[in-house]
């Protein structure tokens, strides 16, 4: 029985890595890195980056970067559960073995920390804005990259669905950044 179990987990592994091998090769295959569309992901990571580094404000360095962070990790947990069940995936990938990275790692996290910095400089609700961004970004920016043939959607997986996983990571951003704050705010209080 312990060795069927164990038998059937080493498959499970070989056809991930069976099916890593086959997206490498697709990669060469197509000459991805040689499109347009390859460029355009490569911009997606890099623009954004070189936005955030002149946008800052640098005085909430930290707190800025470590929202980032959450965001960072959030969606990029989300988006690989999503592609690895099949519901959607990035057909040009900038780094094979990381599909989704010019928006798990660029894009998205760069779109969150500057609404974020907004909405505190201005003293705007943070669920507001984050929502309505989160609403472009399912209902707008996706769509356009569909458009593009940058994203697939497969199966029953729509805008709705996207959006509902831009909300849960926007919360639990938000979240564990508070705790963070208050529990560095309760300490430093006591012992100050």
């Amino acid at each position: 029985m312990e060795e069927n179990r164990i038998k059937d987990f080493d498959q499970i592994v070989k056809m991930g890595k069976e099916g890593q091998k086959a997206l490498n090769d697709y990669w060469v295959e197509y000459s991805i890195y040689n499109s347009f569309e390859y460029w355009f992901m490569v911009m997606l990571f890099i623009v954004p980056l070189i936005v955030l580094f002149f946008k800052i404000d640098k005085r909430k360095l930290f707190f800025m970067g470590f929202y980032g962070y959450r965001i960072h990790m959030l969606f990029g947990y989300i988006d690989l559960y999503n592609k690895n069940s099949g519901l959607l995936n990035y057909p040009f990938p900038m780094i094979p073995a990381v599909p989704g990275i010019s928006l798990d790692s660029s894009f998205v996290p760069v779109t969150f920390m500057l609404v974020y910095q907004w909405t505190l400089n201005h003293k705007k609700n943070y669920y507001v804005y984050t929502v309505l961004t989160s609403a472009v970004l399912a209902f707008v920016f996706k769509p356009l990259l569909i458009g593009l043939g940058l994203f697939k959607l497969y199966g029953s997986t729509n805008y709705l669905f996207l959006f509902i996983c831009y909300l849960i990571v926007i919360i639990l951003a938000k979240v564990i950044t508070d705790v963070f704050l208050w529990t560095e705010r309760k300490f430093n209080h006591h012992h100050g």
